[in-house]
C-alpha cells in the first residue's frame, strides 16, 4: 500500500472538476425534489392523490420503484429512485478510468517503477470514489434535514446514495482486473448494472401484482439499497447487506490482482485475424468497429427510457388532474399544450441531456486514440487528419440520432401519439452537437484540457435542475443551448432557433478540427 495517500491526490487533482461537480449535484438533487414538491403540493389531499397514483402505476415503478409511504420524504426518495444508478455508472467510471485506463495507456508503467506496492493504485482510485460517495451521501442527509425531514430518514436517505456508489466502485474493481482493455471493463461493469436495475425492475412490478417475482430485487444491489425505505421502515439490513457486498467485492479485486501481470486481463484478450478485412481499410471503417459497441448499448438503453416514458404517459393526465401544482409545473416546462405535450416535452429534454454524454464521449474518442498511441501509426500511412478525426465524429453525430429517434418513436408508439413525440426528441439534436462541439474544440486548441467538455453537460443540468427554483436571470438560462429548442410537441416549430444551433456547432466544430490539423499529434 505505499504510495497510496500521493495516488490519492494526484487522483483528487486530476478530477478535480468532474469528481465535485458529480458530488455536489447529485448530492443536491434530494433537496431540489423536496423544494419542488412543497411548491407542488399545496395541500394533503393533491400529495396523498400524487402519491396513491405514482404508486399504483407499473410505468413510475418501473422507472423509480416502490412507493410504500405517502410521506413528503417518501415521496422524495421515490422520485430519486432512478438517481442510485446514474451513481452507480459515474463511480464505475471512474475506477476504471484511473485503474484499468491507465494501465491501458502506459501510466500505470511509470508509476509502479517508483517506490509504489502493488495494490497503492487500486486503492487510491477506490479511496477517491469511495469518499466522494460518503461526502454525496453527507450532502443529501445535511439537505433533507435543513429541509425539515426527520434527522434519521435523511441519514438512510444519506446512507443509499452513499452505497450505491460504493457497490459499484467494488463492481467495476473487479472488472478492471478481468480484460486488458479499458473498454471492456467498462462494458463488464455497465452490464452488471444493467442486469441490476433490469432485475430490480421486474421484482419490484412483480410486487405490485401477485408478488410471485419479488425475489428478484433481492438479487439486484438497486433493490437492496431501496429497500431501506427512508422515512418508512427506515431497514438497516439492505444497508448491511450492500455493504457486505462491497467488502467482498474489494477483497475478491485484491486478491484478482495479484492474479495477474500488469497490463493484462484474466481473460485472455481473443486473437483476431491475421489480416484485417476490407471494413478496416478506411478511417470510417476503422471508426465504425470501435464505436458500433457504444452506439448499440446507448441505442438499446434509450430504447427502454422510449417504452418507460410511453408507458408513463397515460398516468400523466390522472396525477395533473389531483393536482394544480403539478399541471402548473408541466405547463411551465412544456409551454402551451395538454398536459401529455408538457409532459413528453420534458422528458424529451431530460432524453436530450443525456445523450449529450454519448456525442461527449464520441467526440473524446479522438483524445483516446491520440494518448494510446494509436492515433501516430494511422497518421503515419496516407490518412488526412481530418478524415481520420471525421470518421470519429460522424457517429457523435450519428449516435445521438439514432437513440433519440428509437426513443422518440417508441414513446410515442407505446403512448399512441406517434409523430409530435417523435419530433419532440429529434429537436434536442441541435443542442446536442453544439456540446460535441465544445469537446471537439478542446481537443483542437486544449488537448490537454479536453476533459472539461463534461463540464458543459454538467452546466446545462445545473440550470435545468435549478433554474426555475433559483429563479436565475433569462441571460444565464440561455448559457444552455437547450434553452433555445423549441419546445415541442407543445408549442409550434421554429426553424431558426434550430438552424443557428447547427451553426454554431459547425463553426465550434469547424474551428476544433482546424485546430487539431495544425497542431502536433505527440508521439
Amino acid at each position: 500500500m505505499t504510495g497510496t495517500g500521493k495516488l490519492l491526490r494526484l487522483i483528487l487533482r486530476r478530477d478535480r472538476v468532474i469528481l465535485p461537480l458529480w458530488v455536489f449535484l447529485l448530492g443536491i438533487l434530494p433537496q431540489v425534489y423536496l423544494s419542488s414538491f412543497e411548491k407542488i403540493f399545496t395541500t394533503d389531499a393533491e400529495r396523498l392523490d400524487y402519491a396513491h397514483l405514482g404508486a399504483a402505476n407499473a410505468g413510475f415503478v418501473a422507472l423509480y420503484g416502490l412507493l410504500p409511504g405517502d410521506s413528503m420524504g417518501e415521496l422524495v426518495v421515490w422520485r430519486a429512485g432512478f438517481v442510485p444508478v446514474m451513481i452507480g455508472l459515474i463511480t464505475l467510471l471512474t475506477v476504471i478510468r484511473h485503474t484499468r485506463a491507465d494501465e491501458e495507456a502506459g501510466r500505470s508503467d511509470l508509476i509502479r517503477a517508483t517506490v509504489v506496492g502493488r495494490w497503492a493504485q487500486l486503492a487510491a482510485a477506490l479511496l477517491a470514489t469511495m469518499l466522494g460517495s460518503l461526502v454525496m451521501g453527507l450532502i443529501v442527509t445535511a439537505s433533507m434535514i435543513g429541509g425539515g425531514q426527520p434527522a434519521g430518514g435523511s441519514v438512510a436517505f444519506g446512507v443509499l446514495f452513499t452505497l450505491s456508489g460504493w457497490i459499484f466502485a467494488g463492481v467495476a474493481a473487479i472488472a478492471a482486473q478481468l480484460t486488458s482493455s479499458a473498454r471492456g471493463a467498462r462494458m463488464i461493469a455497465v452490464l452488471v448494472l444493467g442486469a441490476a436495475y433490469v432485475l430490480r425492475l421486474g421484482g419490484d412490478i412483480s410486487a405490485q401484482g401477485d408478488g410471485r417475482l419479488e425475489w428478484l430485487s433481492w438479487l439486484s444491489p438497486i433493490g437492496w439499497v431501496q429497500r431501506i425505505f427512508p422515512y418508512g421502515a427506515n431497514d438497516w439490513w439492505p444497508a448491511v447487506l450492500g455493504l457486505l457486498f462491497t467488502v467482498a467485492s474489494l477483497g475478491v479485486a485484491g486478491y484478482l490482482l495479484t492474479r495477474r501481470d500488469l497490463g493484462a486481463g484474466l481473460l485472455a484478450s481473443r486473437l483476431g485475424p491475421a489480416h484485417a478485412g476490407p471494413g478496416l481499410s478506411s478511417p470510417f471503417g476503422l471508426a465504425w468497429r470501435l464505436h458500433r459497441g457504444l452506439l448499440l448499448g446507448w441505442t438499446g438503453g434509450f430504447a427502454a427510457l422510449g417504452l418507460v416514458f410511453g408507458g408513463v404517459g397515460g398516468s400523466v393526465v390522472q396525477i395533473a388532474e389531483s393536482s394544480s401544482g403539478v399541471a402548473d409545473t408541466f405547463a411551465k416546462i412544456g409551454g402551451a399544450g395538454s398536459i401529455t405535450d408538457a409532459y413528453f416535452t420534458s422528458t424529451a429534454g431530460i432524453c436530450g441531456l443525456i445523450i449529450a454524454l454519448y456525442a461527449i464521449q464520441a467526440c473524446l474518442r479522438i483524445r483516446d486514440e491520440e494518448q494510446s498511441g494509436h492515433a501516430e501509426l494511422i497518421l503515419g500511412t496516407a490518412v488526412r487528419r481530418t478524415a481520420w478525426a471525421g470518421g470519429h465524429l460522424f457517429f457523435a453525430l450519428l449516435g445521438p440520432a439514432v437513440a433519440m429517434a428509437v426513443e422518440g418513436a417508441l414513446a410515442g408508439a407505446t403512448f399512441g401519439d406517434f409523430g409530435p413525440v417523435l419530433g419532440a426528441s429529434l429537436a434536442q439534436l441541435p443542442a446536442v452537437w453544439v456540446l460535441g462541439s465544445v469537446a471537439v474544440l478542446l481537443i483542437g486548441v486544449l488537448p490537454r484540457f479536453a476533459g472539461v467538455a463534461w463540464g458543459a453537460v454538467a452546466v446545462c443540468l445545473l440550470l435545468l435542475l435549478f433554474g426555475e427554483l433559483v429563479e436565475f436571470p433569462q441571460w444565464v438560462m440561455d448559457v444552455s443551448p437547450f434553452t433555445h429548442v423549441p419546445q415541442l410537441p407543445g408549442a409550434d416549430f421554429t426553424v431558426v432557433p434550430e438552424m443557428v444551433l447547427v451553426l454554431i456547432a459547425a463553426a465550434v466544430g469547424g474551428a476544433g478540427l482546424t485546430a487539431l490539423r495544425r497542431r502536433d499529434i505527440p508521439a
